[in-house]
């Protein structure tokens, strides 16, 4: 085996960094991995302090960011598992060091300018950034395998959008959908899809024995689903819902297909589709998906049912938010951008 390659993770605090860390720190072609405070004198000098099922491993040192201790201790790839406003002032400094930088928030994913407007960027250089924007590759590694292998900046996808995309890319691609009718997709998150800090909204008096949606019409992943689909914006109706779980994301998407179809036909486009994609598990109708099949798991699963008319299709999309829609499709990504297996280190 050659030499180990060694990473650092800025945004480790959160719950993404947490997962992304317990990979990283397993994975057999990696020396282990610096871990990085977003600010100096933020508190926890460990990570186990913050959380404290890591005691007893052996230590997970924090360290203040520092482009020259990096650069000494050979780091060659660095996640950033932070709000989007760090990312984007950190990925254009991090690709001047000679960095590759898989970015796991919204930051880089969106190449459209009404897409991006949601965010609301406040960019310094703004030559430099768009420059960024047009070389940054949508990490989603069964559509986009071929652009991940050389990149030196990724887009890790959204939860939500992850399991949308995937769960009608065959489609569309197939060109069986018929999309002057609408998609729609009711989309239901866990309490951790909303990140650490709590608010009003994730309180576990809001959320227990409770289902509520937010964000309609307005989701920020949405830009990202018809970007990479190629769809109208008025093309796809999203909602997304909070559920009273930890983790885990079930969407259901409800579409028209142009021709009286059987469900052998539709099977078959999306096992032609993912044949040789090692995360999506494709479900033989009438079984369905359930977000507990997924759960602490990198896999994708996808399902569906077509009624009798031949015409109506609900597909049903479940994934771990924190692990393909999240920290173990970084992990896929590195795989890729390395060359090695994709299952390396999530298995």
């Amino acid at each position: 085996m050659s030499a180990k390659l060694k990473t650092a993770v800025l945004g480790v605090s959160g719950y993404s960094g947490l997962e992304l860390t317990r990979i990283l720190e397993r994975h057999p072609r990696l020396e282990k991995p610096v871990l990085l405070r977003r600010e100096c004198g933020d508190g926890a000098n460990d990570l186990a302090e913050i959380f404290p099922e890591l005691s007893g491993n052996g230590g997970y040192p924090l360290r203040a960011l520092s482009w020259p201790e990096l650069k000494r201790q050979g780091v060659r790839l660095l996640f950033l598992a932070t709000p989007y406003e760090i990312s984007r002032s950190l990925v254009p400094e991090a690709i001047a060091q000679g960095m590759r930088v898989i970015d796991l928030s919204g930051a880089w994913r969106l190449k459209q300018a009404q897409h991006r407007a949601i965010y609301s960027f406040q960019d310094d250089d703004h030559v430099n950034t768009a420059s960024l924007t047009e070389q940054a590759v949508y990490g989603l590694p069964e559509l986009n395998s071929d652009r991940i292998a050389p990149a030196e900046l990724i887009a890790n996808p959204g939860c939500y959008a992850t399991s949308v995309i995937l769960a009608l890319a065959p489609l569309l691609k197939a060109g069986v959908v018929d999309r002057e009718r609408g998609i729609i997709s009711d989309s239901k998150s866990g309490v951790s899809g909303a990140g650490k800090s709590p608010s009003t909204h994730t309180h576990f008096v809001s959320v227990a024995d409770n289902l509520s949606a937010y964000a309609v019409f307005a989701h920020r992943h949405l830009g990202e689903m018809v970007e990479q689909l190629e769809l109208d914006d008025e093309d796809l109706t999203f909602t997304p819902h909070l559920l009273p779980i930890p983790r885990g994301i079930l969407s259901t998407i409800y579409v028209r297909l142009k021709n009286v179809t059987r469900p052998a036909e539709i099977e078959s486009i999306f096992r032609d589709f993912y044949s040789p994609k090692p995360w999506v598990r494709v479900f033989a109708t009438p079984k369905l998906p359930q977000v507990q099949y997924s759960l602490h798991s990198n896999y994708c699963d996808l399902g569906f049912c077509l009624a009798n008319d031949g015409q109506r299709l609900v597909l049903i999309s479940c994934l771990d938010n924190l692990l393909k829609g999240a920290a173990g499709q970084a992990v896929q990504n590195m795989n890729l951008m390395q060359g090695w297996d994709q299952r390396e280190g999530l298995q």
